[in-house]
């Protein structure tokens, strides 16, 4: 069956099919056979929605009997206000259970301000050279391990003892050269327990976009008002380090999400660190702001100039390697690391600690003792190239 798309951000596609074979391997046929748990993510978005409809047809034709449930992991302030709304209609038209799970630990917004926090203070007592980014990045996409995977993961473990799961998910190869590479099923460490198998499974992950939605649109299935309001290309969080200019757009036309939003410029302002590399989201939708929010982000644009040009000036050499420094900088090393942290302290007006060429040489001292003594755990948790990745600005 053909179906045509109306949806403004794909209007020039041609119809798609709506009855695709999902894809299987061997290792999902056999932990279907014994009726494993089948749990899918979901976002509220066209991918999972897709999934889920073709999923659950295909295990109504197998007759698989064991468990079937979504699962939406909720990051609070930064949803899209139809996303929960858009995972509860999928669940009514499929008759299946929604989990709602959420990290204890606050929303995404929380992990931004609160990771901010501590690389400003890793920054104050020197266990990073470098001022570290709060924001996650595309090589550090811990919105997705941490506020996904891992609390989805803990969440069906609990949920379902004893039992295999499989974890199903709407990625496909037609969306980046990433996901290209992608198998149709993996081993899930995190879903794993003694003599129970854990494994993921992207049944859709042939399927070109004509095919997605020509199998919402069979279900009868009402489209997030991303797409169909907004005109949004891709449903994740409206404000996304992974989101096209045309998409940041698209949010901002919302109103849910203009309060979100300016948190999030304040952060830019407040860090210098642009969200997205080296586009700024102030630069968005920048009426949405006050005109004091604006010269604020202007002037924060400016120190962040001066920040990577004082930065730029530290010997590789003298960057941690895995959270560790290796070697004590020379006398006029060290004077220089000491110039360029009393710099970037006055720019971001932080109490930075070790402003003197002694200082520093004796914190490196300390810190490489401690590395070859007892102490095992590194001192910051992302390498020291990443403070470097919202640097360079347009």
């Amino acid at each position: 069956m053909k179906t045509a798309i109306l949806i403004p951000a794909y209007r020039n596609l041609k119809s798609g099919h709506a009855d695709t074979p999902v894809a299987v391997t061997p290792e999902v046929s056999a932990l279907l056979e014994q009726n494993a748990v089948v749990a899918i993510g979901v976002s509220g978005g066209k991918d999972s929605d897709a999934c889920a409809i073709a999923v659950s047809r295909y295990l109504d034709q197998i007759r698989h009997q064991g468990p079937r449930v979504l699962v939406h992991s909720d990051l609070g302030r930064i949803e899209w206000a139809d996303s929960l709304p858009s995972c509860e209609r999928l669940a009514a038209r499929l008759g299946w259970e929604l989990m709602v799970v959420r990290r204890n630990a606050g929303d995404m917004m929380d992990r931004w301000l609160g990771r901010w926090a501590n690389n400003v203070r890793r920054y104050n007592d020197l266990s990073c050279v470098k001022i570290i980014l709060p924001w996650s990045t595309p090589s550090m996409r811990f919105c997705t391990s941490e506020m996904k995977v891992t609390v989805i993961t803990s969440a069906l473990k609990k949920r379902f003892p004893g039992q295999h799961i499989i974890n199903a998910a709407g990625i496909r190869r037609q969306e980046s050269e990433n996901r290209r590479r992608m198998p149709v099923s993996s081993l899930q460490p995190k879903l794993q327990r003694k003599g129970l198998a854990g494994i993921n499974w992207n049944p859709i992950i042939e399927w070109p976009v004509e095919d997605v939605f020509a199998t919402i649109e069979s279900a009868g299935l009402r489209l997030h008002e991303a797409y169909t309001i907004y005109g949004a290309s891709r449903v994740s969080c409206p404000w996304c380090i992974m989101s096209s200019a045309n998409d940041l757009q698209a949010a901002a036309g919302c109103a849910g999400n203009h309060e979100v939003y300016r948190e999030m410029v304040e952060l830019e302002i407040d860090s210098t660190f642009a969200f997205q590399g080296s586009r700024y989201l102030g630069d968005t939708a920048p009426h949405l702001l006050t005109e004091s929010a604006r010269m604020r982000l202007a002037e924060a644009k400016r120190k962040a100039l001066e920040r990577q040009k004082a930065e730029a000036m530290i010997p590789k050499h003298l960057l941690y390697k895995a959270g560790w420094p290796e070697v004590v900088p020379s006398v006029a090393e060290a004077e220089l690391i000491a110039g360029v942290r009393s710099q970037v302290a006055r720019l971001l007006n932080l109490d930075a600690g070790f402003l003197t060429g002694k200082t520093v040489r004796a914190r490196y001292a300390d810190l490489i003792d401690k590395r070859n003594g007892s102490s095992t755990e590194p001192l910051e948790d992302v390498p020291e190239w990443q403070a470097d990745l919202a640097l360079a600005l347009a």
